[in-house]
């Protein structure tokens, strides 16, 4: 089965579409997962670094949302926990500083700092304890709760959530359940024994919790965005029947997905994502961003993008 999900894979890269736009190494910041934290009219950069995913975080910062400049590593392994595939990190406040939660060496961590550049710390760099492999940390405040969605290595990767203690340093292992995992159709295009939903960005709109999140390897030109909806953090969670809601269809880029959620300086919703580089490559990933729609009156689609406002970002020196 390993063997025919490896051939079918192969075959959808060689023959998937070519991008829409083309850039050289340089001229974008190459950012898998990417997430934009927005602070004082400057907008951070971060994610795993697609010039190598072992050497901690880097950051870029930008004024316009469109050129970005370097900002130097904000976490170097050593001064947190972890020694390689530092993926996916998540930027927040909290109780007036700033947290990172990140994955490494296929556990997450949380580091803390005292500015948006880092460096970001623990004093005792300790992943938190679960009882798989865990990946793709989000963080999520609600009510006076902390729920930490994430991925759990088991039997595909599958989205969880469970509450989080007051310090952030451990999940509440009695209240973990599982959100989704990958079912047939879209989410699933290779029919891979190992399904795959990964990515999670959960957000509130009046009574009703949204998650974001990506399905099929991100290997795979499939790779595309869903939503899903429930009336509590911790689910059941509805998926959308417009999913995918961001696509290679949608975009004209393969693999879009694993991104984040945030606003702009004008309010606008706008989701942060990497695509492959190009047509028959996957690596390094790009890093692009698209404005998200919600309803406007009802019967109109629970949220969709905007492709018109779909754009690579750029890296300047």
């Amino acid at each position: 089965m390993y063997r025919i999900f490896l051939t079918t894979l192969i075959v959808l890269l060689c023959c998937s579409s070519p991008l829409s736009a083309q850039t050289e190494d340089g001229q974008n910041p190459l950012m898998a997962d990417p997430t934009i934290f927005f602070h004082n009219g400057v907008y951070y950069l971060y994610g795993t670094n697609g010039r190598g995913a072992d050497n901690g975080f880097i950051a870029y910062t930008s004024t316009d949302l469109r050129s970005w400049k370097a900002a130097g590593k904000v976490l170097t392994p050593g001064d947190a926990f972890g020694t390689k595939g530092f993926w996916a990190p998540q930027v927040f406040t909290y109780k007036g500083r700033f947290y990172m939660a990140y994955t490494a060496n296929e556990h997450i961590a949380i580091a803390v700092a005292d500015n948006p550049l880092g460096p970001f710390k623990q004093e005792k760099q300790v992943p938190l304890e679960g009882p798989v492999r865990m990946i793709d940390p989000f963080v999520f405040f609600d009510k006076g709760k902390i729920y930490l969605y994430h991925v759990r290595l088991r039997e595909g990767n599958r989205i969880y959530v469970a509450e989080m203690n007051e310090a952030l340093t451990a999940i509440r292992e009695t209240t973990a359940r599982e959100c989704l995992h990958a079912a047939p159709g879209w989410e699933n295009t290779a029919n891979a024994p190992w399904g795959v939903t990964e990515g999670p960005t959960v957000f509130k709109r009046g009574d009703l919790y949204y998650m974001l999140y990506s399905a099929n390897d991100f290997r795979n030109p499939d790779y595309a965005i869903g939503i899903a909806a429930s009336t509590s953090p911790l689910g059941p969670w509805r998926k959308e029947p417009i999913n995918p809601v961001i696509s290679r269809a949608s975009v004209g880029a393969n693999g879009p997905g694993h991104g984040d959620l945030f606003r702009d300086k004008q309010g606008r919703w706008m989701y942060v994502l990497h695509t492959h580089f190009s047509g028959t490559r996957v690596a390094p990933r790009k890093t692009a961003v698209i404005q998200l729609l919600f309803p406007k009156k009802k019967g109109d689609p629970i949220i969709k993008a905007d492709p018109k406002t779909f754009r690579f970002l750029n890296h300047i020196q």
